[in-house]
């Protein structure tokens, strides 16, 4: 867990991404991203220089079958554990979205509700910033689904004001790569929920995911020449506050 607190903490100060007294809202979906996202968040806390508060907040999206209340129960048993509050947030989203639309490419308008309800419960609770478990794999991605599948030239931001809503969200697992984050949670025993997404693995982001992987083989150090030619262009809200080294290969693996 070492490694993942430095990177951690290399990001946040890299993109000034927590101020002093900040509450820190973290989307726990019971995936590894989000809680190794919240275990770096809650032992960085500890000992970092600028005092701030974290909470998790589950969604449960509305499954038929009432799943899961037991994994539900899993989750806030662990963060009771690293002293984290935790709020589980009722929807009716995989309802909506399979049983009454029948969407057949579901995962933007999705993601989009889930941001909306989200975005909602804090504005309820009075938080104003919150932590997305995007690593430095999900970026490159991104980077390519946005350039293949749009013609752009575009990724999400390590740091997002939404002016609406009022509320920041920040993206401090930047600098891990995925096997590093899976990595971690194994070790770690963290209470990963498997996906219950109708969906899951059947995505145009899978298919990217799989044509990265394939391309790393052939071009070794892509995914890295990459997220650096991001932060060098820079991308918009990409060029880091301060950065003192980029990630290594060494720093991604696990």
């Amino acid at each position: 867990m070492n490694r993942i607190l430095s990177m951690v903490r290399r990001c946040v100060e890299d993109y000034d991404m927590i101020k002093p007294g900040d509450r820190i809202a973290v989307g726990v979906s019971g995936g590894k991203d989000s809680l190794v996202l919240l275990t770096a968040l809650a032992k960085l806390r500890d000992f970092y220089p600028v005092p701030y508060e974290v909470e998790a907040f589950t969604l449960d999206m509305g499954h038929a079958d009432g799943w899961p209340s037991a994994e539900f129960g899993e989750l806030e048993k662990f963060c009771q554990q690293l002293n984290v509050p935790f709020t589980l947030l009722n929807s009716e989203i995989h309802h909506v979205i399979f049983d009454i639309r029948k969407e057949k490419n579901p995962c933007s308008m999705c993601a989009k509700m889930r941001r909306g309800a989200l975005n909602q419960a804090l504005k309820e609770h009075g938080i104003h910033k919150i932590a997305l478990g995007h690593h430095y794999d999900d970026a490159v991605e991104t980077f390519y689904m946005s350039l293949i599948f749009e013609g752009r030239i575009s990724c999400f931001q390590p740091v997002t004001w939404l002016d609406r809503m009022e509320v920041t969200q920040i993206r401090p697992l930047l600098y891990c790569g995925e096997s590093l984050v899976r990595a971690a949670a194994e070790r770690l025993k963290l209470p990963v929920v498997p996906s219950h997404c109708p969906v899951d693995k059947n995505t145009k982001r899978q298919e990217i995911k799989e044509l990265v992987a394939e391309l790393s083989v052939r071009y070794p150090g892509l995914k890295e020449r990459t997220f650096g030619a991001m932060q060098r262009l820079p991308l918009k809200a990409w060029e880091p506050v301060q950065q003192r080294r980029r990630p290594l290969p060494e720093d991604l693996g696990g």
